[in-house]
């Protein structure tokens, strides 16, 4: 529904009419994007330190990596709702002074479990920035310009996730790991201040909340990922992953109900099989199952099958998102030429491509470094193909004009990430190749999936820079 008059009365229409926001908003939305990426995977490579330090065995530390992630996951439906409540400048505002606490709670944490603590708030801080930065990326600039700041939202992705690991490393060793967490603290405030100056101010919604689908949605996908992490470990009772599937699903089951009936639901699940917001949902899955499979048993392999040392790993691991950074503003640049669908279809073949050849080099325990470094190149060129066609098309759709919308697009991303890394968990050493194999299949259903549907022109009043668009 289109708005006759801007709020406002004058002011906003004045603000309806204001031409797309400069490099400083741009920069300041990046900059929030690289926090979110690489506060999540900075402390990867330090973690043995970390526990020596706190004389705990590696197993919990562990949670120290994976705390933040999982807050992510869990959070994320909510976050789609608070950027509609309260604007996109106030959420994403919160969201950096959230990300602030948690990263000065993590170099002061005196215990392994603050710390831990003090990562999950890092994680909620984290999981309010996309929603709010993809919806300014979506609402600040024309359609023509879209794939372009999509691809440039990709590239800072993807730089967080290269610096992150390397960084990490070479500041524990030299000054210990709290240092990592006193590096960050300047950079977020620096963010947080050019975010304050430079976000457009936006008229919040008054969105009722609705809990009983925003409760069973979130009880439903924490049940589905405490399965899948649980199942592979050792000492967990063999009843406790089926339970969660089970609470799982039948929480999924009572938020889909309870859309369908509820007028002021927390978002239509007929919205969700819209073809624009599936394909790109599913596009992302495939792109987050794939990357973290490959960054997690990749190195594995290299380490102890290869027998490379630490540091000749992790430049070949950096092949990957450096790649992944430096194509992901060309790829936006292919998509405006040839459209994002043709993109996105390529991305897909590509990065089935890579799961066939990384689960038989895997599978086939091969000491082989060339390949792999080759197909490291590859996935890190799938991986843009994919992520920018696939936010394009997520904001593109109905789905995506709500905030809700995005948060479960994003939500989609951090599910295929654990779902990579418990996929590793479950078959590292000894049947990889069927992981892999795993992930190629799910690939065949992605490109299956991208060739459903027309391709849906955009909607009048895209290009209106506030947001004030048609349904």
């Amino acid at each position: 529904m289109t708005s006759a008059r801007p709020p406002g009365g004058a002011a906003g229409s004045r603000d309806a009419l204001a031409p797309p926001p400069g490099a400083w908003l741009l920069a300041a939305l990046l900059g929030a994007t690289f926090l979110g990426t690489v506060s999540n995977n900075i402390v990867n490579v330090p973690l043995r330190q970390i526990t020596d330090d706190f004389v705990a065995p590696v197993t919990q530390g562990v949670l120290v990596a994976a705390a933040s992630v999982l807050v992510l996951a869990v959070a994320m439906p909510l976050t789609g709702w608070i950027t509609d409540r309260f604007g996109r400048r106030r959420t994403l505002v919160l969201a950096l002074v959230v990300l602030l606490a948690g990263t000065v709670g993590s170099a002061i944490s005196p215990t392994l479990d603050l710390l831990v603590a003090s990562r999950a708030v890092q994680g909620l801080g984290c999981a309010l920035v996309p929603t709010a930065v993809m919806g300014t990326l979506a609402r600040r600039w024309p359609a023509h310009r879209r794939n372009r700041v999509m691809g440039a939202w990709g590239a800072a992705n993807g730089i967080g996730q290269a610096v992150g690991p390397p960084i990490g490393g070479l500041l524990a060793d030299a000054l210990g790991w709290r240092s990592i967490f006193w590096l960050l603290v300047p950079v977020t405030v620096a963010v947080l201040l050019l975010t304050i100056w430079r976000m457009p101010r936006d008229q919040p919604q008054p969105v009722p909340i609705d809990l009983p689908g925003v409760a069973s949605l979130t009880l439903g996908v924490a049940a589905l990922m405490a399965a899948i992490t649980l199942a592979p470990q050792v000492g967990v009772p063999p009843w406790a992953a089926p339970l969660g599937v089970l609470v799982g699903v039948v929480a999924l089951a009572v938020f889909v109900v309870s859309g369908l009936r509820r007028p002021n639901a927390f978002i239509d699940p007929r919205l969700l099989i819209e073809i624009r917001w599936l394909r790109s949902a599913v596009g992302v899955f495939v792109q987050q199952v794939t990357l973290f499979s490959v960054l997690v048993a990749v190195p594995l392999h290299l380490t102890g099958v290869v027998q490379l040392s630490g540091t000749m790993t992790g430049l070949l691991v950096f092949l990957l998102p450096a790649v992944w950074a430096a194509s992901a503003p060309l790829v936006g640049l292919l998509a405006d030429r040839i459209g994002p669908r043709s993109v996105l279809r390529t991305g897909l073949g590509v990065l089935f491509t890579v799961d066939v050849g990384i689960g038989v080099l895997l599978g086939s325990r091969s000491t082989a470094v060339v390949p792999v470094a080759v197909l490291l190149v590859v996935a890190g060129l799938g991986v843009a193909l994919v992520q920018t066609p696939s936010l394009t098309g997520a904001t593109r759709s109905p789905a995506g004009q709500k905030g809700a919308g995005l948060g479960l697009f994003n939500m989609m991303r951090f599910i295929g990430a654990s779902v990579g890394a418990a996929g590793v968990a479950a078959t590292f050493p000894e049947h990889l190749a069927w992981l892999f194999g795993g992930c190629a299949a799910v690939a065949v259903l992605g490109l299956a999936l991208s060739f459903a549907g027309r391709e849906m022109l955009e909607a009048p009043g895209a290009d209106a820079p506030t947001g004030h668009r048609a349904d």
